[in-house]
């Protein structure tokens, strides 16, 4: 288990580095071994990391492609890392550390958005696309790992958990009262929905995008099909 957060900003300014330690502070539990941040105009991505594939300090997140104009913060497992590893080097692609966080930099650099179609795992994951001044964050197909997010006029800060968010100073913490209603109707908050008025969950099989401008799209890339039954 890792935990990743970061911020987004509208308006060019570089996101400060201590708020983005700070934010990473609250998901320390998360990620335990080692931390990484990442700061340049517009965002800051940070990650608190759990060391499992790759036990290097240099392969802990956030990660980036050659030219450091891609970067990725990344909470979860890809199971068939090796083998895109393999394709992705057959196609010319240098890999500076023999993670699976990696493999999804190089794969986006191969597939744009629908890298997601190839990765087969558990994920949540935050990258950052340098050239387009986008945001690409994707959560797994079954919801396995978490990730929410807040939009607010000026920027966008996200999180594997809300704590992590509402550590941000520009973040209300003011309720949800529909979604107290639904859980204590439901006993349990339906996405995209969060106890927080403003704070969402990116629902399983999704994925967001957002541009400087503040243009944010969300959508899915994976619906569950049922199969019949064999009588």
């Amino acid at each position: 288990m890792c935990g990743i957060c970061g911020e987004l900003n509208f308006d060019g300014h570089a996101p400060d580095a201590n708020l983005i330690r700070a934010m990473c502070d609250t998901i320390l539990h998360r990620g335990p071994d080692d931390e990484g941040i990442h700061v340049d105009s517009h965002v800051g991505l940070g990650q608190r990391r759990l060391t499992i594939i790759d036990l290097a300090a240099s392969a802990c997140p956030p990660l980036c492609n050659e030219d450091r104009t891609v970067w990725l913060a990344f909470n979860g497992e890809i199971y068939n890392f090796q083998q895109l590893r393999q394709q992705l080097i057959e196609l010319g692609h240098r890999f500076a550390t023999n993670s699976d966080t990696e493999v999804i930099i190089h794969l986006y650099e191969e597939e744009g958005v629908e890298c997601l179609q190839k990765l087969r795992g558990m994920f949540a994951f935050a990258l950052w696309d340098q050239r387009r001044k986008m945001l690409f964050c994707a959560r797994d197909r079954i919801g396995k790992k978490p990730f929410c997010y807040a939009k607010t006029p000026w920027g966008l800060v996200f999180g594997s958990e809300i704590k992590a968010i509402t550590a941000h100073p520009g973040i209300s913490r003011q309720p949800d009262f529909f979604a107290i209603e639904q859980y204590l109707t439901h006993s349990y908050v339906p996405a995209p929905h969060t106890a927080f008025a403003g704070i969402n969950r990116l629902p399983p099989g999704h994925y967001l995008t957002c541009d400087t401008r503040g243009n944010l799209i969300i959508k899915n890339f994976w619906v569950p099909t049922a199969k019949p039954a064999i009588s």
